[in-house]
């Protein structure tokens, strides 16, 4: 099959749900072969952009093509390449993990033959060789997780869309799914990542675009995000003196200070001053870092909760 020349692209999508439109007009563009993540908070009107991006919520305005082809008017043969892990697992309780991969791959047409035939390397993908005729019930939650990425692979996909695979997940599966990850990444395919952890995007994805209150306010690779809107240098104070602290003196020596509980986080060109200067304050406790995805987030999303 010939390689999509345009995995994913978006052109000023609009959706509202009465008054309130959750989607006002966003724009993106996946390349072949690259990782491209969509991060927002709570509410940012992410996956009401997915829904419409395959073809299962119909868009107020815009335009969608999704694998070559125009969505929602082709979106079912525009899925047959495309490969989606869900934000939450709906495997089938009542098959084994080779069972549901079967019944799965059956919705793409394919013949059970083949199925049956990619059904082991799809296991050993996952992580979960030798677990074809075990129940899923009695899946850990990091199988059952790994299981769902395995299935999204059953029609061996050009475009990957994974809403948050790797929520609830211990480090140690968190990293074989990077793993994965990059393999597929290294065999051309193309992933559209939603995640929560900007460690992962960070580590993931070549571009970035964050999304609030149903726009997209910064597009970029990690790096020019954090060059364009953070200052290079952080050092996080503790203690129950720092917010105190950060008021008088923090304000003072640092070009932007923000006080999260009991932790105020300083924003400087240059550390050297203010470390010297809290070497003086052993009631308070320090770290000093680079600045990273997740500065960059709360700068432009917020530290409030979002519910």
């Amino acid at each position: 099959m010939e390689a999509l020349k345009t995995p994913l692209a978006v052109q000023n999508l609009r959706k509202s749900y009465g008054d309130r439109e959750v989607v006002a007009g966003v724009s993106f563009a996946l390349r072949p072969g690259e990782c491209f993540g969509l991060l927002g908070p709570n509410g940012a009107g992410k996956t009401t952009t997915l829904r419409c991006c395959l073809g299962l919520t119909a868009p107020d305005a815009g335009t969608i093509v999704l694998a070559d082809r125009p969505v929602p008017a082709e979106a079912r043969p525009a899925r047959e390449r495309v490969g989606v892990v869900p934000q939450f697992d709906n495997l089938d309780p009542d098959f084994t993990s080779a069972e549901n991969l079967l019944v799965f791959g059956r919705y793409f047409g394919l013949a059970d033959s083949a199925i049956r035939e990619r059904i082991p390397q799809l296991l050993e993908f996952a992580g979960l060789a030798g677990k074809a005729e075990t129940s899923i019930r009695t899946l850990s939650g990091g199988m059952k997780r790994r299981l769902t990425l395995a299935r999204a692979l059953v029609n061996d996909p050009d475009l990957l869309i994974l809403d948050e695979p790797t929520t609830g997940l211990d480090p140690q599966a968190r990293h074989l799914i990077w793993e994965r990850l990059k393999r597929l990444l290294g065999e051309g395919k193309t992933i559209l990542l939603t995640t929560h952890f900007m460690d992962e995007a960070e580590r993931l994805c070549q571009r970035i675009a964050i999304m609030d209150a149903g726009r997209i306010i910064a597009l970029g690779s990690p790096r020019e995000l954090i060059a364009a809107h953070i200052e290079p240098q952080v050092v996080e104070v503790y203690g129950e003196d720092a917010p105190g602290w950060a008021a008088t003196e923090g304000s003072r020596l640092s070009l932007r200070c923000e006080v999260s509980g009991e932790t105020a986080f300083c924003y400087v060109a240059d550390a050297a001053p203010l470390l010297e200067h809290l070497a003086g304050r052993p009631q308070l406790s320090t770290l000093h870092r680079p600045a990273n995805l997740e500065d960059v987030f709360l700068k432009l999303t917020g530290r409030e909760l979002r519910d």
